[in-house]
C-alpha cells in the first residue's frame, strides 16, 4: 500500500491485457492496418493528432462510421482561431448516432433519486419516449434552430427532451433547478426560448423544494416562451395545473397523446446542439453555443480513446444538468453505455450514498470532483470495505485540482487496483484538455496526459512554451467542439476577449498548468487567482491542499491583493468544524504548516473565519471577485450575485473590503 507522496512509485499501472483490449490500442491497430501509420506509443500518437489535425480528425470521421445525409468538402477550411470550421458540407445528426446503439440486450438509462427506488429505462421505452416528445414538439411548432430551454434534474425527463430537441434540430439549454430565479432568467433571456421543459420541485438533502412559483417567474419574465412542459415529479399523482401557470402542458398527458417513428433532421456539422454557459462570475452569463458535429466527434474520441468506454459499460458522473458534466454524461450514449443518472444529496442520509449507488448498478466508471473525493476523506469512511465495488474499475474526478492526498485515499480505501482518472477542462469545449489514458500509469498528483487533438501547452508571459515549468494553459490549434460563437455577441467581440487577448490567435483557458517532460500534467487552479508574491507564483489550489488537510478546517479561500507602493496583502478566510476555534495555536499551526508545505512567501498576514466560501453554481470558489472587491470594484461590478449558488456568503466580504480599502490608502499615503 503506498502511504507517502513517492513520485518515483506509480500508484496505478495498467496490465499488458487491459492495454491490448482498450480502445486506443485498437484505434491504433486500426491507423495501421487501414492507413500504413505506425506509432510506438500515446505520445507519438498525440503529437500526430495535433500536428496533422486534418488527418487526425478524418481519420475519427472514418474509425467511428459517422452517419452524414450530405459528404463533408474539406475537414478544416481555415486553420486559425477563432475562425476554424470544420467539416463543411456534411449534413447529420447528433440524436441519430445515438439511436444506432439502441439493443435489447442492456438498459439504456439507470436512475435513483432520493425519493425514486432504482429504475431501469430499456432502449425499446427510451426510443418510444423521444418520438412521442418529439411528435409532440413538432405538434407545438418547434422547428430546427428554435430554443428549448429546461429548468430540470438528472432525470430521465431531461434525457428525453433533450434528445428530442437535438433530433429536430432545435437548441437546448438547461439549467438545473436548484438554481435561483434571476440566475435562470440572467441565461435563458438571452436565447429566447419557445418551449420551456420544467419540474414541479425536487427533494434534496431530505428537504422538498417546490419550484412551481419559480416557473410562473420564469413566465412573466421570458416574453419569447410560447409553451411550457411540466413534469409532475415532485408530485407525481397531480393531474391538475396550478392556476398561475400558462400556456402549461403535463407531461404524461402530453406524451399519451403522440407516438410516431423518429425522423432525424439532418443539419450541417456546426449547426448548433446546445448553449452552455459560463460560470457568470462577474456580467451576464456568456451563452456558448456548441456545434452538433462537432461535439458529437469530440465524445466519441474523449470517451473511446482516454476514457476507454466500450458497450455495455455502466457510467455515471454526479453531476446536475447546469454543469457541462451532464451533457458529458449524456454521451456516454454514443458508444453503447449504460448511463446511470442519481438526482440528489451524495451526502443524504450519509457519505455512502453514491458509493451504494455504485454497488447497486454495478457501475464501472463513476465520475465525481475533487471536493466529493476529500469529503469522503475527512468524513473517514472505506467505501472498498462497505460496498460491493467489484465492477468498478474507474473513477474519474474533474471540477477542480485533486490534491495527492486524494488520490492516495482512492487506492487506500476504494480499490487498490483502481484507475484514477484526474481530468481537466472545460464548459467553453465541453470536454477535457488535459485527461486520462489506459496505456499509461497513475502518478500522485498529476493528469496523465494532453487529449488527443488539443494542442495543450503551457506559455510565459511572452508566449513562449514552457517544459516542467509553471505556465499559462493554452490551445495552439482549433478543436470541433470550441464554441461556434456565443449568443447575442455582435462581431464576436466577447468571445474574442474571453480567450484570445492575450495571445491573439492562441486560446488562453485561464488555468496554471505544469507538463512534465513526460508529457504529463498538474493543473494549479485559475491563473487569474494566483498569488504572486514577490514574484514568486502559487496555484491557490496548493495553498488550500495544505489548509484543509488540517481537520479543523472544512474549507478556505485566500486571495493576493497587490498595494499601492510595491506592498502585497494576503489574507486567509478560513470555514472551521463546529467544535473548532481560530485561536493563536491553531493560527500558528497554518503558518507553520504552508511556510513548511508551500513557501515562506506565502504565509497569509491575516486569517480570518468565515460562516462559508462564497461558490459558483458549480461550485468553484469565487477568488476572483472577491479579489476584485478588496481591490475596490464595486459589487455589481465584481460578481453576479445570481451566478452564486450561497449568495449570503458575499456580504462578509463586501463589508471586509471596506476596511481593506482603508488600509490601501494607508499604503499609499
Amino acid at each position: 500500500m503506498v502511504t507517502s507522496f513517492d513520485h518515483n512509485h506509480s500508484l496505478w499501472e495498467p496490465s499488458a491485457e487491459q492495454k491490448s483490449q482498450s480502445g486506443v490500442m485498437r484505434y491504433m491497430q486500426w491507423l495501421t492496418q487501414e492507413k500504413g501509420l505506425h506509432f510506438a506509443d500515446r505520445e507519438a500518437l498525440w503529437e500526430w493528432s495535433v500536428t496533422e489535425l486534418e488527418n487526425f480528425w478524418a481519420s475519427l470521421w472514418e474509425y467511428f462510421h459517422i452517419k452524414a445525409s450530405q459528404p463533408y468538402k474539406a475537414v478544416l477550411s481555415a486553420r486559425k482561431m477563432p475562425g476554424a470550421s470544420w467539416f463543411p458540407g456534411a449534413q447529420l445528426n447528433y440524436a441519430e448516432h445515438i439511436f444506432r446503439n439502441a439493443t435489447d440486450e442492456r438498459p439504456a438509462l439507470l436512475f435513483r433519486s432520493e425519493h425514486h427506488e432504482l429504475v431501469e429505462i430499456s432502449w425499446q421505452e427510451l426510443t418510444n419516449k423521444v418520438g412521442a416528445m418529439q411528435q409532440a414538439l413538432r405538434t407545438l411548432g418547434v422547428q430546427r434552430g428554435d430554443r428549448v430551454v429546461a429548468y430540470m434534474p438528472n432525470i430521465p425527463e431531461t434525457i428525453v427532451a433533450f434528445l428530442a430537441c437535438a433530433s429536430l434540430g432545435a437548441i437546448w439549454s438547461s439549467c438545473s433547478p436548484d438554481f435561483g430565479t434571476s440566475s435562470v432568467i440572467d441565461r435563458f433571456k438571452q436565447i429566447e426560448p419557445s418551449i420551456l421543459f420544467a419540474v414541479d420541485g425536487y427533494q434534496y438533502g431530505g428537504k422538498t423544494f417546490d419550484r412551481r412559483p419559480i416557473i410562473a417567474d420564469l413566465q412573466q419574465a421570458l416574453p419569447t416562451l410560447k409553451h411550457t412542459i411540466l413534469v409532475p415529479y415532485l408530485l407525481p399523482q397531480q393531474t391538475e395545473l396550478p392556476e398561475n401557470l400558462q400556456a402549461t402542458l403535463l407531461w404524461p398527458a402530453l406524451l399519451q397523446q403522440h407516438s410516431g417513428q423518429m425522423v432525424f433532421e439532418q443539419v450541417p456539422f456546426e449547426h448548433p446542439l446546445w448553449v452552455l454557459y459560463s460560470s457568470g462570475t462577474t456580467g451576464l452569463p456568456k451563452p456558448i453555443v456548441q456545434g452538433q458535429g462537432g461535439i458529437l466527434l469530440e465524445h466519441l474520441k474523449t470517451l473511446t480513446l482516454d476514457v476507454n468506454m466500450q458497450p455495455g459499460d455502466r457510467f455515471f458522473w454526479f453531476t446536475t444538468t447546469g454543469w457541462m458534466m451532464w451533457n458529458f454524461l449524456v454521451g456516454g450514449l454514443l458508444v453503447g453505455a449504460t448511463i446511470l443518472l442519481y438526482d440528489g444529496s451524495p451526502a443524504y442520509p450519509d457519505m455512502g450514498t453514491l458509493w451504494k449507488f455504485a454497488q447497486d448498478t454495478r457501475m464501472t466508471l463513476l465520475g465525481t470532483s475533487a471536493g466529493f473525493i476529500t469529503a469522503c476523506m475527512k468524513a473517514g469512511i472505506e467505501p472498498g470495505k462497505t460496498f460491493d465495488l467489484s465492477q468498478l474499475r474507474c473513477i474519474g474526478s474533474t471540477g477542480s485540482p485533486l490534491p495527492p492526498e486524494g488520490f492516495l485515499w482512492a487506492y487506500e480505501h476504494v480499490k487498490p487496483d483502481l484507475w484514477l482518472a484526474s481530468v481537466s477542462g472545460g464548459t467553453d469545449v465541453c470536454s477535457a484538455f488535459v485527461t486520462c489514458s489506459p496505456l499509461l500509469p497513475v502518478e500522485t498528483g498529476e493528469l496523465q496526459c494532453r487529449s488527443f487533438g488539443a494542442k495543450v501547452e503551457a506559455f510565459d508571459e511572452q508566449g513562449h512554451p514552457l517544459i516542467d515549468e509553471v505556465g499559462e494553459l493554452v490551445i495552439t490549434e482549433p478543436m470541433p467542439s470550441m464554441p461556434l460563437f456565443f449568443w447575442n455577441d455582435p462581431e464576436n467581440r466577447r468571445y474574442q476577449e474571453s480567450y484570445f487577448e492575450m495571445y491573439p490567435g492562441i486560446w488562453r483557458h485561464g488555468d496554471w498548468i505544469k507538463i512534465t517532460p513526460r508529457g504529463s500534467a498538474i493543473i494549479y487552479g485559475r491563473s487569474d487567482s494566483t498569488i504572486n508574491r514577490m514574484g514568486i507564483r502559487m496555484g491557490s489550489s496548493e495553498i488550500y491542499r495544505v489548509v484543509e488537510s488540517l481537520p479543523e478546517i472544512l474549507d478556505s479561500l485566500i486571495v493576493g491583493i497587490e498595494l499601492p507602493g510595491g506592498g502585497y496583502y494576503l489574507p486567509l478566510f478560513v470555514v472551521l468544524r463546529k467544535d473548532a476555534q481560530l485561536d493563536d495555536q491553531l493560527k500558528a499551526r497554518i503558518k507553520e504548516k504552508l511556510r513548511r508545505e508551500v513557501s515562506p512567501h506565502h504565509v497569509p498576514d491575516e486569517i480570518l473565519v468565515i460562516a462559508e466560501v462564497p461558490r459558483t453554481l458549480s461550485g468553484k470558489k469565487l477568488e476572483v471577485p472577491v479579489k476584485k472587491l478588496l481591490m475596490s470594484l464595486p459589487v455589481d461590478k465584481a460578481i453576479s450575485i445570481g451566478a452564486m449558488s450561497n449568495p449570503q456568503a458575499i456580504q462578509y466580504f463586501v463589508e471586509f473590503a471596506q476596511k481593506v480599502n482603508k488600509l490601501k490608502g494607508k499604503s499609499s499615503s
